[in-house]
């Protein structure tokens, strides 16, 4: 889960305000004022900061969007404590603060990272691993992915040590799904997934659970996301399938991270 920082709809009652005052002075209120009548306070600062808003609006809107990582689901890929960004317009042009797409670039495509709107509480956004696109038959079965009958390549890459979990060594794998190699890494005493965590959602149906692990066919118009820490993660085999609409954008860069500053810079596989 990520910590919810988007703010456009603040922003954008920001930008409208200051702009209505420096609007009304401008038409209304400095003609009546007397010369060397100095201008009110309010309206030099909607003057000074109408411009900054609108382009900070503009840029978290359809260009970049910041994200800080606050649990460790998306472990090894991303830590507790990166701040990201998120590029805005890699699968389209959406409208600021209702999301609705209005041109399309990019298809979403299985081991992209993206943010999006947690189904189960729009106003959180989440951050997982897309595994599944519309039309795919996702399995996971014996800690083992497997997309339309076809186990995903995986080759194992020793060993991570979690610092937040007493130190715990944890197996690593590199994974392939599409195009993209990553890290990720499985705790071999967990379930492959916990019966008791999985929610009624909507195209339940479409899915298939025993002690084994799972098996669901994506509905069209959704995306199956699974975190890389795949033991600890709450993804889709829980709550289940991401609309389209739902998508803010595709994760790209650590910018910074205050307890690691060797993660500044790294780029997001």
């Amino acid at each position: 889960m990520l910590k919810f920082t988007d703010f456009a709809a603040v922003l954008l009652m920001a930008a409208v305000l200051t702009g209505l005052i420096w609007l009304y002075d401008a038409r209304f209120a400095r003609p009546r004022r007397s010369s060397g009548t100095a201008e009110p306070i309010v309206v030099d600062m909607a003057r000074a900061f109408f411009p900054v808003i609108i382009v900070v609006f503009l840029i978290r809107s359809f260009w970049v969007e910041p994200f800080k990582i606050p649990s460790g689901s998306m472990k090894p890929t991303l830590l507790v404590g990166d701040f990201i960004l998120v590029n805005k317009y890699t699968y389209g042009i959406r409208l600021p603060v209702i999301n609705k797409k209005i041109v399309e670039i990019n298809p979403v495509d299985r081991g992209d990272v993206v943010v999006f709107r947690y189904p189960v509480d729009p106003s959180v956004d989440y951050i997982k691993r897309v595994v599944g696109i519309p039309g795919d038959v996702v399995e996971f079965r014996n800690k083992r992915l497997a997309i339309n009958g076809s186990p995903v390549a995986v080759q194992a890459s020793g060993f991570y040590t979690d610092a937040e979990v007493n130190y715990t060594r944890l197996p690593q794998f590199i994974e392939k799904l599409g195009n993209r190699n990553h890290r990720m890494m499985v705790v071999p005493s967990q379930p492959v997934v916990d019966l008791a965590q999985v929610r009624q959602f909507q195209y339940r149906d479409n899915c298939e659970y025993n002690d084994e692990g799972f098996r669901c066919t994506v509905p069209p118009g959704h995306y199956f996301m699974m975190g890389d820490n795949r033991d600890q993660s709450s993804d889709s085999r829980y709550w289940g399938f991401v609309p389209d609409d739902h998508i803010k954008g595709r994760a790209f860069l650590v910018w910074m991270n205050f307890g690691d500053l060797k993660r500044i810079g790294n780029g997001i596989e």
